[in-house]
């Protein structure tokens, strides 16, 4: 399996080195010939294989350089180099300079399975250099080489074990820096998706809300200004049918109280959606004056109880009970025709509940229609009120046997 094309530096070092280790060998052994006894036959020799050393560096080493290592080239050029160096150490141990080019060059043009042949063979020729040439004459010499030559192979062991665990090491740091950047490129890629929904979640959730207000400024609207209208609307049609003059002032002065009250209602639904009767009191007595204003209005006969420890409610809380109050009241008028309603107004520990019962006509709870756009919000709207504020709302009712409203929610006090 090939490598990748090494890096410049290292491409420069194994093209340019084995040049100047062949001249400072071939100096070296002419300075020396005399002295290491080489005879002029040998000189020759050695000058030849230093021109073949030459002319097979520059032969291979700039195809060595310029393909991806190792290669079958590459693999040529040492093994024949070392072949070089090995004959000529034997002729001058001062060749050594040059077949030393095989430690460091070993690991670079050989396959994985080549690398220690390769350098055992470079330990061969320099414990034969080591000793003073090749070879031995003498059994203390042959004992030298083999002592010399395990201490190249036991250095060429451990530094090659040393630079196969840094190999391994730079791989898995590679390999951890590759998985580093995937994970980035993921988690880039989940911020990218995760602002993308996280945008889209705030159009939802502002779309939700714009609904959510239409929704509460309908039913606000509904109770206040519609149930107005249709108060005025009634009290117009007694004075239309009045036997006296009497009897249509009254009923006159009375839509005229309830038109003033509505346009309060109005007025205070733009600045901020609480009801009037709010402004002032507290729910218990604005429930009281909302029954007496009612019972009044239609001439039914109502009461208002208050159980419990009262407590001053959050004003959205009252603001919910009491229009739930009203809705039930104006729907009782409308529909029911009773003789009494009973308005309760319970505190409970951590719940308030609200209870509008009466003996009217009564209607068959699990046959209620859905609203319609011409029609109130009538329970629907009461249910949805109690229900935005964790609340719950029941209904029982019979035909003929009166209808109870139950409103449940939790008690939330005002922290003003």
């Amino acid at each position: 399996m090939t490598n990748a094309v090494a890096p410049q530096h290292r491409v420069s070092f194994d093209y340019w080195v084995p040049y100047a280790l062949l001249a400072v060998g071939a100096v070296t052994a002419v300075g020396s010939a005399r002295l290491v006894g080489m005879t002029t036959g040998e000189e020759y020799v050695a000058g030849a294989l230093v021109v073949i050393a030459l002319v097979l560096q520059l032969a291979l080493g700039r195809p060595v350089r310029d393909l991806p290592v190792p290669n079958r080239t590459s693999v040529t050029l040492y093994f024949v180099r070392w072949a070089l160096g090995f004959v000529l150490g034997w002729l001058n141990p001062f060749f050594a300079f040059y077949a030393v080019t095989g430690y460091y060059s070993a690991r670079h043009q050989l396959p994985r399975r080549l690398v220690l042949p390769g350098l055992c063979l470079t330990a061969v020729t320099m414990a034969g250099c080591q000793i003073g040439g090749m070879p031995p004459h003498s059994a203390v010499l042959w004992l030298g080489f083999v002592l010399v030559f395990g201490a190249n192979l036991g250095m060429v062991v451990l530094l090659t074990r040393f630079a196969e665990q840094e190999i391994a090491h730079a791989r898995t740091q590679a390999e951890s820096i590759a998985e580093l950047a995937r994970t980035n490129a993921a988690l880039q890629q989940a911020l990218d998706e995760n602002a993308a929904l996280h945008a889209q979640l705030l159009v939802q959730a502002r779309e939700a809300g714009v609904a959510d207000e239409r929704r509460r400024l309908a039913a606000e609207i509904h109770d206040t200004i519609a149930q107005g209208l249709t108060g005025i609307i009634a009290q117009l049609q007694v004075v239309a049918n009045a036997p006296d003059l009497a009897t249509a002032r009254t009923h006159l002065e009375r839509a005229s109280s309830l038109a003033r009250h509505s346009l309060g209602e109005a007025r205070r639904s733009v600045h901020n959606l609480a009801p009037v009767a709010l402004a002032a009191d507290g729910l218990p007595e604005a429930l009281r004056k909302t029954v007496a204003e009612w019972g009044e209005r239609t001439g039914v006969r109502a009461g208002f109880t208050v159980t419990g420890t009262t407590e001053k409610l959050h004003d959205e809380v009252a603001a919910t009970l009491l229009r739930i109050a009203q809705e039930a009241l104006s729907n009782a008028a409308r529909h029911a025709r009773p003789a009494r309603v009973g308005v309760t107004l319970s505190f409970m520990g951590d719940e308030v509940t609200l209870d509008v019962r009466d003996d009217g006509a009564g209607f068959d709870a699990a046959a209620v229609p859905v609203r319609t756009s011409g029609g109130g919000f009538g329970l629907h709207g009461m249910r949805a009120r109690a229900e935005r504020i964790a609340g719950s709302l029941t209904v029982e009712s019979e035909p003929g046997h009166g209808t109870a409203v139950s409103a449940r929610v939790p008690l939330v006090r005002d922290d003003r």
